[in-house]
């Protein structure tokens, strides 16, 4: 019985994708899809929702380099609302905005027993019990912006499911750094972050650094490509100085010189 279904880099577009979803509501055996470079936009993703509404075994759906939108998103976030499998959702390389995020954070906030729950005026659908919750969302190339950040951080605050975030090459900024920040400070979950090419800075860095002197989960940090120097990299070791739970760091292709390299050193003597 085939469990993992590999159609990379094909041309099944939206028609395909209808097929695959009407599919979908019969099969009791597919655990993993891949549909990564296919042209499916945003009446796709609403055949995918459709089909997942019914589907019990799916777990993880790859849809990165795709032509999924915001309303697209809008789609998967209602559709996936009786999903109660799914682990794994790869939405990166698409066209997805802050308001795309904002429908994402909306299924975060109020669901940690379901993929999505995209509540509109009803509490209905809000049921806890022992169901699988969403764990890795990838949003990496998309365009969210600061305020989709914001969006994002607004759901995590009340999901206790997610472990990993990605949401690199995303422009989020400064701005969005420091929203960001704020929710890793009382955020319990999040084990791996990535956000790498965000033109962050060090002003924005200053931000996460300080949010690491108050996180205890946080294991993987990736921050490559953000324009950091020295300055970033002062503020990074004071947050080390406090934080002894991440593990990972990764700060390539910056801008550190051979003072930020001391302040590390200085920030890793203290960190046992």
């Amino acid at each position: 019985t085939l469990t993992a279904l590999n159609v990379w880099g094909n041309e099944i577009g939206d028609v395909g994708a209808q097929h695959l979803a009407d599919a979908l509501q019969h099969n009791t055996a597919l655990i993993t899809l891949d549909l990564d470079s296919n042209s499916i936009g945003d009446v796709g993703a609403q055949h995918l929702a459709d089909g997942l509404q019914h589907n019990r075994t799916l777990t993880t759906l790859d849809l990165r380099e795709n032509r999924i939108g915001d309303v697209g998103t809008q789609h998967l976030a209602v559709g996936l609302r009786y999903n109660t499998t799914f682990t794994t959702l790869n939405l990166s390389y698409n066209g997805i905005g802050n308001v795309g995020a904002q429908s994402l954070a909306h299924g975060l906030r109020y669901n940690t027993v379901t993929v999505f729950v995209y509540l509109m005026s009803s509490l209905t659908l809000l049921h806890i019990d022992t169901h699988h919750a969403l764990i890795t969302l990838d949003l990496e190339y998309n365009e969210i912006g600061a305020v989709g950040a914001q969006h994002l951080v607004d759901g995590l605050r009340h999901n206790r499911a997610l472990t990993t975030l990605h949401i690199g090459s995303n422009r989020i900024g400064d701005v969005g750094a420091q929203h960001l920040a704020a929710g890793l400070r009382h955020n319990t979950t999040l084990n791996i972050l990535n956000l790498r090419y965000n033109i962050i800075g060090d002003v924005g860095v200053q931000h996460i650094a300080n949010a690491l002197r108050h996180n205890t989960t946080l294991t993987a940090l990736d921050l490559h490509g953000n324009g950091i120097g020295d300055v970033a990299a002062e503020h990074l070791a004071d947050g080390l100085r406090h934080n002894t739970a991440l593990t990972t760091l990764d700060l390539g292709d910056n801008t550190i010189g051979g003072v930020g390299a001391q302040h590390l050193a200085d920030g890793l003597r203290h960190n046992t």
